[in-house]
């Protein structure tokens, strides 16, 4: 069946980190605690850190059972209650996480052959589309601005707005529906076995393993159980595939 669709994931598959992550994990918690306590959070923060971490780990875990995503803002919120802080605003919790993402945010830069990977699958007429797995949308809305890549993305899936993360099918059908087609007519296209490739098998999908920033220890987990229809070492290597798939349907 012919392909009228493609929708990526975000990070390691348009963008890549050029920095190193517990780096960044503990400037997170720092400028995090650095804002609470700027905002005269009254709280030990040492026992907060260590408890807010102890918080995310486990609804991270949680959510890798369950494919429910507990947002960053429920996970904070969570901890400030626990010490006393019940009824923080919306907007204090917002603000403090932006302050914690700030300096992440800074090291993801797009790979240098998505921009002309994008206009070539526009030409051709795909629909592009974005599914991304994050605890925090306005963190990914600002990772999509800074790396210029808006443009070709509609529609952009977060699983922090939608309740749900990859491999749910749900986040997929959502996509489906979107854009009015049928599975068989949608290529997904990402770096994790687990999330993209399973959700996209999951869903009905094609699934693409885009294996630019893949050394991770939750996909070599999955190396022998999970098999994407394809995997491609560059975003550039996409077109052709796509093409060959179309040929090969007649």
């Amino acid at each position: 069946m012919t392909i009228k669709g493609v929708t990526f994931d975000l990070g390691s598959t348009l963008i890549e980190f050029r920095g190193d992550w517990g780096d960044i994990f503990r400037s997170l918690s720092a400028d995090l605690i650095t804002y609470l306590r700027d905002h005269n959070f009254n709280l030990d923060f040492e026992k907060f850190e260590q408890r807010y971490q102890e918080i995310v780990a486990q609804f991270y875990t949680r959510g890798q059972q369950d494919w429910i995503e507990y947002t960053a803002e429920y996970t904070l919120r969570y901890t400030l209650a626990e010490f006393g802080y019940p009824d923080v605003s919306e907007k204090v919790l917002k603000k403090g996480l932006a302050a914690a993402f700030a300096q992440g945010e800074l090291l993801w830069r797009p790979f240098g052959d998505v921009y002309r990977t994008l206009d070539v699958l526009k030409v051709r007429g795909y629909r592009i589309g974005l599914i991304s797995n994050a605890r925090d949308a306005a963190n990914v809305e600002r990772l999509i601005d800074n790396a210029q890549l808006r443009p070709w993305l509609d529609p952009i899936v977060i699983s922090a707005n939608v309740g749900v993360r990859k491999p749910n099918p749900h986040i997929f059908q959502l996509v489906l529906d979107a854009w009015q087609l049928p599975p068989e007519q949608v290529v997904m296209v990402g770096d994790m076995l687990g999330a993209d490739i399973l959700g996209a098998h999951n869903a009905g999908l094609r699934a693409v393993w885009a294996t630019m920033q893949t050394e991770r220890e939750a996909n070599t987990a999955h190396m022998q159980t999970i098999v994407p229809d394809a995997a491609i070492a560059s975003l550039s290597e996409l077109p052709p595939l796509l093409e060959k798939w179309e040929n090969e349907a007649g």
